[in-house]
């Protein structure tokens, strides 16, 4: 009988970690004792720690991606209420892990783009797919009249996405959500106009 394959075991250690303690920060094997997996088994399954950081990155976008259908999707609500739902939603996740361990892409962003050319474009590639739901929904508040045309649905949402992050790091030096409060309080009375 064939042994089950640890790689599902050793993916989500990886996901939890990574997510916790940073790409640098987590090593194989941290990896393979966090999954109770022996030491040979990583490399049975992925060539390097960076094409396993990329299935990681995919798994974490997959699942935001489920946060952003379910903040945006609903379209009983004004698009601009989908984006203050979904800064919310975040708000209310981050708030979980007591405001320390932010968004794994950030963290990634931060901690490997200027030495690790295939995580760049991985990450890269990830934002350009982040953005579109959002451009969507800020397009649909432009056709209502709700959200300003003054730019185009893609450099708000890219707007609204790099500064969300930049407030989520603000958030982690403070260990507070006021950077998250004040960024939606300025963000919804500037940007995307008053109520």
């Amino acid at each position: 009988m064939p042994k089950p394959s640890l790689r599902e075991k050793l993916l989500d250690a990886g996901f939890h970690l990574m997510w916790k303690t940073g790409y640098a920060a987590t090593g194989v094997r941290d990896i393979v004792a966090e999954a109770g997996s022996p030491q040979g088994s990583f490399t049975n399954h992925f060539r390097s720690k960076e094409d396993f950081a990329c299935e990681v990155l995919d798994r974490y976008f997959a699942y935001l991606s489920g946060v952003v259908a379910d903040a945006l999707g609903d379209a009983t609500l004004r698009p601009i209420d989908r984006l203050r739902r979904y800064l919310d939603i975040i708000t209310r996740k981050l708030d979980d892990a007591d405001w320390s361990r932010g968004c794994m892409i950030g963290n990634f962003s931060l901690e490997t783009t200027a030495q690790n050319e295939r995580l760049r474009a991985k990450l890269s590639e990830i934002f350009t797919q982040w953005r579109a739901p959002f451009a969507a929904c800020i397009a649909e508040g432009q056709k209502a009249g709700e959200i300003s045309s003054a730019f185009g649905p893609e450099e708000l949402a890219d707007f609204l996405l790099s500064s969300w992050q930049g407030a989520m790091l603000r958030m982690k030096v403070d260990r507070s959500p006021d950077p998250l409060e004040r960024f939606k309080k300025i963000v919804f009375a500037t940007v995307f106009g008053k109520e």
